[in-house]
């Protein structure tokens, strides 16, 4: 809802929540949170890290007490690893990685079932990236989260997901399981991102190079958003927009090519 939707639906355990007012939606805020790409810009540089954290306490879990709310932030502190002692400095006082810690804290803060991490680590050093990703699983298994973790980087992706979704042009090509994803994938632009990973050593290794230009976002192509760049496509492709169905038991795929056997 940062901003808001002019098209579609979007449903939370099966309940539409896209039309509700901003008093109908708090029941749903302390449910869900979400943690940001750049965390020197998604902290409030003139409010403390004590006043970031208790903020969403205080607004959606109005009925907790002084005492217990600072309880619970140091708590919170200790669980992402950042030193309690420290609450009342600033985010300018902090690394990028203490950034992004104290970003996921203030998610944690309202204690929620559900985080959308959009590319949680992509303006961290190589060097912190593992450290923020082993502290989001460790937390996953602890308050027994569950994410949206959006991310280019496909090594992170196999080593946190579940399930993945692949998508071109905000269009989702496949939806499995992991490991099926990356050992036996399905759409043409699946495979062909796929082959970009570099592989040292590997004897027989091709790069699928595709073809063409990315459409532009703000006028999609007819039929599949893929047709233009992929080697399979036919006419029904340019005209027929394909639907997300199953391939197996394991994998959905919107391809017209994989649903008429072609490949």
């Amino acid at each position: 809802r940062l901003y808001p939707p002019d098209g579609g639906r979007v449903l939370y355990r099966g309940q539409r929540i896209d039309h509700l007012d901003s008093k109908e939606m708090q029941l749903y805020r302390t449910r869900m949170q979400m943690v940001f790409q750049d965390p020197y810009a998604s902290l409030n540089p003139r409010m403390s890290v004590r006043q970031i954290l208790e903020e969403p306490i205080r607004f959606l879990r109005s009925d907790r007490s002084r005492s217990t709310i600072e309880d619970l932030v140091a708590e919170i502190m200790l669980q992402v690893g950042v030193d309690p002692e420290w609450r009342d400095r600033y985010p300018h006082e902090f690394s990028g990685g203490q950034r992004q810690r104290i970003s996921i804290a203030r998610a944690l803060a309202v204690d929620p079932e559900f985080i959308v991490a959009d590319e949680p680590i992509a303006a961290l050093d190589v060097s912190i990236q593992a450290q923020i990703l082993n502290l989001m699983m460790d937390l996953q298994q602890k308050r027994g989260l569950t994410y949206m973790f959006i991310s280019h980087d496909l090594s992170v992706v196999k080593h946190i997901s579940n399930r993945v979704a692949v998508m071109y042009l905000g269009t989702i090509c496949e939806l499995a399981d992991t490991e099926s994803i990356f050992s036996t994938p399905r759409h043409p632009y699946t495979q062909a991102l796929l082959s970009a990973i570099p592989r040292l050593g590997e004897a027989g290794f091709r790069h699928e190079r595709l073809k063409g230009d990315v459409p532009t976002p703000i006028e999609l192509p007819s039929g599949c958003v893929f047709h233009g760049r992929c080697r399979h496509a036919a006419r029904r492709c340019t005209e027929e927009v394909p639907a997300l169905l199953p391939a197996d038991e394991r994998t959905m795929v919107a391809c017209h090519a994989v649903e008429e056997r072609r490949i």
